[in-house]
């Protein structure tokens, strides 16, 4: 990637969204441009923390595995997404594996020259430190959704967060272009693999939905949304 393309894309990313074109122009030069296969990793979980990468196209899923080996799904990221959210502010190694679900070009900042960077032009830092704010209290907000949902309006709550953030209106069906398997699905909202194919199924049969291994088509969005309006 050109390094006016790479200024172009940094620059849409809310992080740097406040950044004026001289601060901009500092974080392009310790940009890296990275190409990932479908399934490759790009970081595991606990090892150092090396760098903080944003998808220039693709996509990527987050996880942390347990004790028994079993995946939960921390998050779905797509074009223009960060991670780790807070690779910039602490020293902790990476909190959760992240692979590359498609064909995937990431640009990385190295977290060390980055911290030289804020310390050498603190106006990046203050700017950098109020976006994040807004992000922990939009996580927040979020948590505190989900932990008082049953798993039904868990999953209604997690179709509905994929049809806005990855899905493509055509038709008037939504389609989301994710090849995630039911497991995977399972473990981004804490349940089992039965009760996800039980739910889907429903929603299936009841013509809001269909879903295959490398999609999830909503058929009616609206009827979808009511549903989770249904206590």
């Amino acid at each position: 990637m050109s390094k006016d393309k790479a200024s172009a894309f940094l620059h849409q990313v809310p992080l740097f969204h406040d950044l004026n074109p001289q601060e901009m122009a500092r974080v392009e030069e310790i940009t890296i441009s990275r190409s990932i296969s479908r399934r490759s990793v790009v970081f595991t979980e606990g090892s150092e923390k090396e760098a903080v990468y944003f998808i220039r196209n693709g996509l990527v899923k987050t996880f942390k595995t347990d004790e028994n080996g079993h995946e939960q799904i921390v998050s779905f990221l797509k074009t223009g997404d960060m991670f780790p959210h807070t690779g910039f502010f602490n020293q902790n190694p990476y909190p959760a594996t992240a692979e590359a679900i498609v064909d995937t070009q990431l640009l990385a900042i190295p977290v060390k020259m980055f911290e030289r960077l804020m310390m050498n032009t603190p106006s990046i830092a203050i700017k950098l430190m109020r976006v994040m704010g807004d992000k922990i209290r939009e996580l927040q907000e979020k948590l505190q959704v989900l932990s008082g949902q049953d798993v039904k309006h868990r999953v209604l709550s997690f179709l509905l967060q994929l049809a806005e953030h990855h899905g493509d209106m055509k038709d008037n069906k939504i389609t989301i272009n994710l090849p995630m398997t039911h497991q995977e699905i399972a473990n981004s909202i804490g349940t089992t693999r039965e009760t996800i194919n039980r739910l889907l199924n429903q929603f299936n049969k009841d013509e809001l939905l269909e879903v295959d291994r490398s999609r999830i088509v909503i058929i009616d969005l609206e009827a979808l949304k009511q549903q989770k309006e249904i206590k």
